[in-house]
């Protein structure tokens, strides 16, 4: 196995965990929980959506968000912006990244954005020549990458096609995303095989959605490839509107838990994370996600 010794975990709670919630979140909050995770050691935090907030109005307060933050020089804060309109709110936020999205399925991207894969993708050029000309790095996300709610399994030849598409444009990372969380860890490495075709094991990563209890499995599949970037989110917030039953992103804690105990570093602390995690949690009005946040809770107060 050509396991990586070390691991960067980009924490997506702030942005993708909360999103959905039907409940405003108030900016306030939303501040704190980026304090904690990078009091916790991320180093990478995902903040905000650039998008109309009458699509996401979650994500109204993100300009407020990113200017409420009290910055680390160590820290990178990446910001959603599907448009130039997107793009021009994540410079004025003063955003360390961008992140543009584009899905390996046609019918996923139809209802998701109005608009097929190869338009997208146009659509995002000169958002990316912009960001790179301004000095922002940028990462791209393939969304659906193993299965999606409309067209079932996604052939690894699409996720190649769109990993093709985005070094074309210049996107500088991409991320394999199972957005309805359907992938097991075989249909995974293929997926990550193919993306491999277009870009370098360290400009690659994993973003794994739990609903069928895989995205473990999935996340140990990858690390066997040698990737050793993920997206996960505190305390598993998050879902996608546009598949129906998708749950949540994995749980940092629980990447985090199996990652020290196959020795490999991360630079997290895990009980910080777990505070963090019970504090949104708290917020919310439930329990975490996470099951390793659930059994270190439970050990605290056994």
């Amino acid at each position: 196995m050509n396991l990586p010794f070390k691991v960067k975990l980009v924490d997506v709670g702030p942005r993708d965990g909360l999103q959905n919630e039907k409940a405003p979140v108030p900016a306030a909050v939303k501040i704190e929980l980026v304090h904690r995770l990078q009091e916790a050691g991320l180093k990478e935090l995902e903040v905000a959506s650039f998008v109309s907030p009458k699509w996401v109005p979650q994500m109204a307060d993100g300009l407020a968000v990113m200017t409420g933050i009290e910055r680390r020089a160590d820290v990178r804060y990446s910001v959603l912006t599907p448009n130039m309109r997107g793009f021009e709110a994540a410079l004025t936020a003063q955003a360390d990244e961008i992140v543009v999205f584009a899905s390996a399925s046609e019918a996923f991207s139809q209802r998701n954005i109005n608009c097929s894969i190869a338009e997208s993708i146009e659509r995002f050029a000169p958002v990316v020549a912009a960001a790179k000309a301004a000095g922002i790095r940028v990462r791209g996300a393939v969304s659906c990458a193993v299965g999606c709610p409309y067209e079932g399994d996604i052939a690894p030849d699409r996720v190649a096609m769109v990993a093709e598409l985005m070094a074309g444009i210049g996107v500088q990372h991409m991320g394999v995303a199972d957005t309805i969380g359907v992938g097991t860890p075989l249909k995974v490495q293929r997926a990550m095989e193919a993306a491999l075709k277009y870009y370098a094991i360290d400009r690659l990563s994993g973003h794994f959605h739990d609903t069928y209890g895989q995205a473990l499995g999935n996340t140990l599949a990858s690390l066997q490839l040698g990737v050793w970037h993920f997206d996960t989110s505190v305390a598993g917030l998050g879902g996608c509107p546009y598949a129906k039953g998708a749950t949540g992103n994995v749980a940092t804690e629980d990447v985090v838990y199996m990652l020290h105990g196959m020795g490999i570093e991360t630079g997290i602390d895990l009980d910080k994370l777990v505070d963090a995690g019970q504090y949104i949690s708290d917020f919310l009005g439930r329990k975490p996600s996470s099951r390793v946040a659930t059994a270190l809770l439970n050990k605290r107060v056994g």
